[in-house]
């Protein structure tokens, strides 16, 4: 064996050895990350009773309207509020993955959205300069995003902590981020089956998954923010990643 920094370097046939262990250990988080899905499914539902109406590039649509013909609809609840000059960094690099699959989900009777507080103006000025082609309404004047638990009002962001991800945060901004779920039965009755906010929102980030593979991981620094490093993909600089490593 030789050393490398502190890393070790191996003989390929103890590498191969080292390999199955961690084998063995991925395939028991891919069983439990299974079971986990298969409860999540089970999760009982919420009738939605409020009439959430949306502004569209097509007009004004409510929640039912936005299956656009399909059973299931997949929100992103995307951070650009009222007057805000450009979309959260960290929704842009989950939107970033959003058109790719939006045909997939399709062919799975699932319908992609994002949906936003801001002004569909405002939406669409943003969209153009990121080049995206999903589907992205305004919330701008319903309940819907306060209802879900991704916007807070002025007076409840001055009490330092939001009501956040099932919990209490101590969060101070007056948007967060959010994926929610929703079905439409035979009858036409919309229902509510799934929410996750904070660290489950990664499940949008395909970028992770590849970084996770790689020697140098996600290589982000040890602080509260983690995904500082995020621009807008506009944004980005040739040549300027991080340099450290092992």
């Amino acid at each position: 064996m030789t050393n490398t920094g502190n890393h070790r370097v191996l003989p390929r046939v103890q590498w191969i050895a080292e390999r199955k262990k961690l084998l063995a250990r991925e395939k028991e988080a891919m069983r439990l990350r299974d079971q986990v899905a298969r409860e999540r499914r089970a999760l009982p539902w919420v009738r939605i009773d409020k009439d959430y109406v949306f502004e569209t590039p097509d007009g004004r649509r409510t929640l039912a309207e936005l299956f656009d013909g399909r059973r299931q609809l997949l929100v992103q609840h995307f951070m650009l509020g009222p007057g805000w000059e450009e979309g959260c960094p960290s929704c842009s690099y989950m939107a970033d993955h959003s058109d790719g699959m939006t045909a997939h989900l399709a062919e799975r009777d699932v319908t992609f959205v994002a949906v936003s507080r801001a002004p569909l103006a405002e939406i669409e000025r943003f969209r153009r300069r990121m080049g995206w082609q999903f589907t992205w309404v305004s919330s701008h004047e319903s309940d819907f995003n306060y209802d879900f638990g991704v916007s807070f009002t002025p007076e409840e962001v001055a009490k330092g902590a939001i009501g956040y991800n099932y919990g209490t945060s101590p969060h101070n901004e007056e948007e967060l981020p959010g994926i929610s779920a929703f079905i439409k039965d035979d009858a036409g009755d919309v229902f509510h089956s799934y929410s996750t906010y904070a660290r489950g929102v990664e499940v949008m980030m395909g970028t992770y998954n590849m970084l996770d593979l790689m020697p140098k991981g996600r290589d982000e620094r040890d602080v509260d923010h983690k995904m500082e490093w995020v621009r807008h993909h506009d944004r980005y600089e040739p040549g300027t990643a991080a340099a450290s490593c092992c």
